[in-house]
């Protein structure tokens, strides 16, 4: 078995105009100060990373890892939840979505699903030459509308929206494979790929594309009343990555998983920092170790109550205190010898 690596930190949550946040730099030093070991880089904070850069230099590549190393922290993953997002875009999304897409491409669909695949390659690219085995990403979503089935969803669409948004991500995958490096889906309401009936559709589709894996936040099960621990029975081979986000769901008279329109603090379901929602990481730590999956424990702070200063201080020590040290014996295997086999026959009598 693996010991989990980590502490790590998401800084999409965290990257902004003021110090300690507005440079790569004050970043690394602020997350190696609260006693992270890695940070997971959102790709369209370009202070961070020049994603048109990283893809054609080596040069660059080695610059930041040497940067990020500088400071005792590792890049966990590379994020393209936003560009991934933008690979597939029902219409009814269009004008929402287009605040994720560079100004040439906004009011044309065609092309921003043309950059949003350039750019995802390109981070693949990336990836590979920082060193990296995972990725993370939004699937997108076609169909998502049609979530539930009111009105009735016509015979067939399920099927050519999932051949069409394989259509889309096989190209990217195909990318990812020669560089090594594994995609891993968020599953996450607002994306085709939710949950895991969802994603084995999409693996199917893709010929169980290798490349195909998740990236497993319980919080999002959470509020969707799915079973976050059984999921990790059925699906630990394809967990190539790992948010450590908690949440609630309160069950109430008056709203259930939809949310009634209401403001994140006023749900049923919302996300809370680490230690304070209903999340058993403990379980999760050790069916993770259990199964070896290879992971970083990445910290994905948000939380409509506590702040997110409060929120990073408290996250280092609470991932750091749910790893496991991989058991590299047996608690009963004192002895440490090798099989007799006349020893054995004796005991069976043969």
């Amino acid at each position: 078995m693996k010991t989990i690596k980590g502490p790590a930190i998401f800084l999409a949550q965290f990257a902004g105009s003021e110090a300690p946040f507005n440079t790569l730099d004050n970043l690394c030093k602020w997350a190696a100060d609260l006693g992270y070991k890695g940070i997971q880089i959102p790709t369209w904070e370009t202070g961070l990373i020049d994603i048109e850069i990283a893809a054609e230099s080596q040069t660059y590549c080695d610059d930041l890892k040497g940067k990020v190393n500088s400071y005792g922290l590792e890049i966990t993953e590379l994020s393209t939840h936003l560009q991934g997002q933008l690979v597939a875009v029902n219409p009814a999304y269009d004008t929402l979505f287009d605040g994720f897409a560079p100004d040439a491409v906004k009011g044309n669909p065609k092309a921003r699903t043309e950059w949003a695949i350039d750019f995802v390659k390109k981070s693949g690219t990336a990836s590979g030459r920082l060193g990296l085995k995972s990725h993370a990403s939004f699937s997108g979503a076609l169909l998502w509308h049609t979530m539930y089935p009111w009105p009735q969803r016509p015979q067939g669409l399920v099927e050519m929206g999932f051949k069409e948004l394989v259509k889309r991500w096989l190209p990217i995958l195909n990318h990812f494979d020669e560089q090594g490096v594994d995609i891993c889906y968020e599953l996450h309401p607002g994306e085709d790929l939710h949950d895991g009936v969802s994603f084995e559709r999409f693996l199917e589709a893709t010929g169980n594309h290798k490349r195909a894996n998740i990236l497993y936040d319980p919080s999002h099960f959470v509020l969707q009343q799915l079973d976050y621990l059984k999921f990790i029975d059925y699906y630990h081979e394809r967990i190539k990555a790992f948010h450590v986000k908690d949440a609630e769901f309160n069950m109430s008279g008056k709203q259930g998983v939809y949310g009634g329109y209401s403001d994140w603090q006023d749900r049923a379901g919302r996300f809370r920092s680490l230690g304070d929602g209903q999340v058993d990481f403990k379980s999760i730590f050790t069916k993770l170790t259990k199964y070896d999956c290879d992971v970083w424990a990445v910290m994905e702070w948000e939380c409509c109550i506590k702040s997110s200063a409060q929120g990073a201080r408290e996250g280092a020590p609470f991932i750091q205190q749910h790893i496991i040290e991989a058991a590299e014996r047996s608690f009963d295997d004192f002895a440490g010898a090798k099989p007799d086999e006349a020893y054995l026959k004796s005991i069976l009598g043969i």
